[in-house]
C-alpha cells in the first residue's frame, strides 16, 4: 500500500474494530458510500432489488453539474411554472393521475421557493458543489479510474438572439461565484461545436466543466472495486427495518439480518423505509427521460445544455444521450411515451445529424429523488444514530455522490465534516 493511499481521506482505519455496516441502495450514492465505509474499516453489505447502478444512476447525462447553484424552486420558477406546465413540449410535467398524491409536496415546494429559503438552499448547494469534483478525483484515483473523469467543458446554448442579455446576466452570476465561464458566439461557437445547428445564436462556455465517460460504466467500476475489497451484495428487496439501540434489523424478502450500522441510500424509494422508523420526509420521484443515439457520441465535443428547451445532450461512451423532463409522477406510473418524442424533436432541432437513417435509439425513464428545497438528506436518525441517511439529491445525484459518501462517513464516525450539514437534516421539514 502506498503512502499516498494511506494519506487519502478514504484511508482505511486498519486497526479499529468496526461493526458490520449495510448500505441500502446500489445506485451511485450507495456505491460511493459503500466504498467509503470499506476504506474506514467496515465490513460492508450492499442491498438492492436491482443490479448495481441500474436505477436512476443508469440513465443520467454523466455531467458533474457544479454550476447548478439555484434550487429547483425560486420565485422566478414559480412565475414561469404555469407556462411550462401547459406547454406540451415543455420540461415540467405533472400527470393528472398523480396530482392528488403530489399536492402536499407541491405546497412545500412553493413554500421553499421564497427568496429567503431559496437563498438558504443555494448556499448549501454551493458548499456541496465546491467539494464535488475534488471528491470524485479522490475516489477515482483510489479505484484506478481517473480516465473516466473528463474535463472537456460544457456549453449552455441559446437559440433566440434577443436573449443575449439573459446569457450575460447568467455569466455575471457565474463570475460572482468564481466559476470559470465565458460568452461565445459566431466563429468561436462554431469552432467549439461545428455540428450544432445554425439556429444557435450564442452560448456560455465553461472550459473546466467535468463529466464522466458513462455513468453506468462508472457504477460498474465502483462495484468491481467494492467486490474486490470484500464487499457483499445481496439482490433482494428490503421489506422493512427495525431500529434499536445496539443494531438495526433489516428484513429482506427471504432473510433477516442485523447490522451495527445501516445507511439508507435508496433514492426515490427511501421514503417508505423512513416511515417505518418514525420519520416522515416529503420526498417525491421527479421522473426524467433520456434517448440515447448509439454510436453518435462523436457528434459533440462537449456536454450541451439548451437554455430555452431545458434539456441536456451528452457525448457518452455508450452514445449521444439527450436527457430532460422534470415529471412529478411518483414511482408507480409507466413512462409517458410522448416525452420521448419531445426529446427526439428537441435533439434534432439542435443537432440535425441525429436524424440520419439507421441510427439506433434507446429510450429510458428513471426516478430522481427530490425534496421541496432541492437539498439532500445527509444525516442520522435523531433517536437511533446507528441508522443514517443519504438520499434526495434531485438532479445532482451523480455530481454529489462522492462528497456525500465522505460526509456520511464523517457523520457516523463523529469526525469533523468539510462543510456544514445543518441544512441537510432529516427532520428539517
Amino acid at each position: 500500500m502506498s503512502d499516498q493511499t494511506l494519506a487519502s481521506p478514504f484511508a482505511a482505519s486498519i486497526h479499529a474494530t468496526k461493526p458490520n455496516l449495510a448500505v441500502i441502495g446500489a445506485g451511485v450514492v450507495g456505491l460511493c458510500t459503500a466504498l467509503a465505509a470499506q476504506k474506514e474499516g467496515y465490513h460492508v453489505t450492499l442491498l438492492d432489488s436491482n443490479p448495481p447502478g441500474k436505477a436512476a444512476s443508469f440513465g443520467n447525462a454523466g455531467y458533474l453539474a457544479t454550476e447548478l447553484m439555484d434550487p429547483l424552486g425560486t420565485k422566478k420558477v414559480l412565475k414561469m411554472a404555469p407556462k411550462l406546465w401547459l406547454d406540451p413540449k415543455g420540461p415540467v410535467c405533472l400527470p393528472w393521475k398523480h396530482f392528488t398524491k403530489a399536492a402536499p409536496w407541491l405546497l412545500k415546494f412553493v413554500a421553499a421557493s421564497s427568496d429567503e429559503r431559496a437563498e438558504y438552499s443555494r448556499k448549501a448547494l454551493l458548499s456541496l458543489n465546491a467539494e464535488a469534483v475534488p471528491a470524485w478525483h479522490r475516489l477515482m484515483q483510489d479505484v484506478g479510474g481517473e480516465e473516466h473523469l473528463i474535463s472537456d467543458g460544457y456549453l449552455l446554448v441559446w437559440e433566440d438572439p434577443s436573449k443575449k442579455t439573459d446569457a450575460r446576466e447568467h455569466l455575471a452570476q457565474m463570475q460572482r461565484f468564481n466559476i470559470p465561464c465565458e460568452y461565445v458566439e459566431g466563429a468561436r461557437l462554431a469552432e467549439l461545436e461545428p455540428t450544432l445547428a445554425k439556429r444557435i445564436s450564442h452560448a456560455l462556455y465553461y472550459p473546466k466543466a467535468t463529466r464522466v465517460s458513462d455513468p453506468f460504466t462508472v457504477c460498474q467500476l465502483l462495484y468491481q472495486a467494492f467486490q474486490e475489497r470484500g464487499g457483499v451484495f445481496i439482490q433482494e428487496h428490503v421489506m422493512s427495518l427495525q431500529a434499536g439501540t445496539h443494531n438495526i434489523e433489516v428484513h429482506l424478502a427471504r432473510d433477516q439480518q442485523a447490522f451495527g450500522q445501516v445507511i439508507i441510500c435508496g433514492g426515490a424509494w427511501s421514503k417508505q423505509l423512513l416511515e417505518q422508523v418514525g420519520l416522515t420526509v416529503p420526498l417525491e420521484a421527479e421522473r426524467g427521460y433520456h434517448v440515447t443515439y448509439t454510436g453518435q457520441e462523436q457528434l459533440l465535443n462537449h456536454v450541451i445544455g439548451a437554455a430555452e428547451r431545458r434539456f441536456v445532450m451528452s457525448p457518452l461512451a455508450s452514445g449521444l444521450r439527450s436527457v430532460g423532463m422534470s415529471e412529478i409522477g411518483g414511482v408507480r406510473l409507466p413512462p409517458i411515451q410522448k416525452r420521448f418524442a419531445v426529446l427526439r424533436e428537441h435533439t434534432a432541432a439542435l443537432l440535425p445529424d441525429v436524424t440520419k437513417d439507421g441510427i439506433q435509439v434507446e429510450e429510458w425513464m428513471g426516478h430522481r429523488p427530490t425534496l421541496p428545497d432541492s437539498l439532500p438528506v445527509i444525516d442520522q436518525h435523531p433517536s437511533f444514530p446507528r441508522l443514517a441517511f443519504a438520499f434526495g439529491h434531485q438532479h445532482l445525484g451523480l455530481t454529489h455522490a462522492a462528497i456525500t459518501a465522505e460526509l456520511m462517513l464523517a457523520k457516523i464516525q463523529k469526525q469533523p465534516a468539510s462543510i456544514s450539514l445543518h441544512a441537510m437534516r432529516v427532520d428539517r421539514f
